[in-house]
């Protein structure tokens, strides 16, 4: 990879994977886009930026052809609830985008990656240690469209030799960006507020677990997956990851080693709750590891630490 374009930059995980790419790649080898401008304090404001609606297949490959890219790293995305919210819009934008996307990558030979989720799986998928090949029929416009964009990258390495690469990432869990749309969006919100209120109401029942990750591993593996070996690489539709199978309970007692006064109470969404519940317990990452070395650093103990310390500076910061 030298020169980077990424769709999606000011999302979650765009925004920090935008900053590791520049900082390993060189800050002008990569171009972030997004739909909108980012905010003046946004670390994506320290390199080039251009305005992109996914949708626009001639403003993509007018910049991909204008960048000279050779890797595009496609993260834009309506999240599961929102998605869920409008399911006609998910699917024009979350389709029409990873099309679009694509058709890009065969066009100008681009290595290409994008993100599924657990979200791909549903109520028929075992639950627990899932495994990377395994029934597929999720029950909302989310997981339907991470299924289709799995079978399209699939599709796509086949027929096109089109280098496509993914992975399906858990509950991302990071202190630089509040969290906005998504069903394990409460493992982030839940250390915000511990800090601010020292209480959370979690809209997620407890005994919900669901599998995890902290941002600084979902990104190195983002970026250990692209620098592999592409002839080792047996899966090309999404890989299983995950760090830790966690519920609402066992985040409140990691957050009273350090809180001891933290309080969490429920008040449950029955939406988000009934996502939730249709994923898996806890994936199999067996393959990710012995395939390109997946292998993350930290558990939910480690994590808590990080993001209660991040989390504090910043708070201390702004006053």
């Amino acid at each position: 990879m030298k020169k980077i374009m990424i769709t999606g930059a000011l999302g979650q995980i765009g925004t920090e994977l935008v900053v590791k790419c520049r900082e390993i790649y060189g800050t002008d080898n990569v171009l972030a886009t997004d739909i909108r401008e980012p905010e003046a304090d946004s670390p994506v404001n320290d390199g080039p930026f251009e305005i992109l609606d996914v949708t626009d297949r001639d403003k993509m490959f007018e910049l991909v052809k204008d960048f000279e890219a050779d890797t595009l790293m496609h993260m834009a995305a309506l999240l599961s609830a929102t998605a869920e919210k409008n399911p006609m819009f998910a699917w024009d934008l979350n389709m029409g985008g990873l099309m679009n996307a694509l058709e890009a990558a065969r066009t100008y030979d681009l290595h290409f990656f994008t993100p599924s989720s657990i979200g791909a799986f549903g109520d028929s998928t075992p639950k627990v240690n899932t495994p990377q090949v395994t029934i597929q029929q999720p029950t909302t416009m989310y997981g339907v469209n991470k299924v289709a964009g799995e079978l399209l990258c699939q599709y796509y390495f086949t027929k096109f030799g089109v280098d496509t690469r993914s992975v399906r990432f858990p509950g991302l869990i990071s202190h630089i960006k509040e969290p906005g749309g998504g069903t394990t969006d409460y493992a982030v919100e839940i250390y915000f507020k511990a800090v601010r209120e020292n209480h959370y109401t979690s809209y997620i029942d407890k005994g919900t677990f669901m599998d995890m990750m902290y941002m600084d591993d979902a990104i190195e593996a983002i970026i250990q997956l692209m620098e592999a070996d592409g002839a080792k690489l047996e899966t090309r539709n999404g890989y299983n990851l995950s760090a830790m199978s966690i519920d609402p309970e066992m985040v409140k007692e990691a957050i009273q080693e350090h809180y001891p006064d933290f309080t969490l109470d429920y008040d449950v969404d029955p939406v988000r709750e009934g996502i939730a519940k249709s994923w898996p317990d806890s994936i199999d990452t067996s393959c990710a590891r012995g395939e390109w070395g997946f292998n993350p650093k930290y558990d939910l103990e480690s994590m808590t630490k990080l993001m209660l310390d991040a989390i504090e500076a910043k708070e201390k910061a702004t006053k």
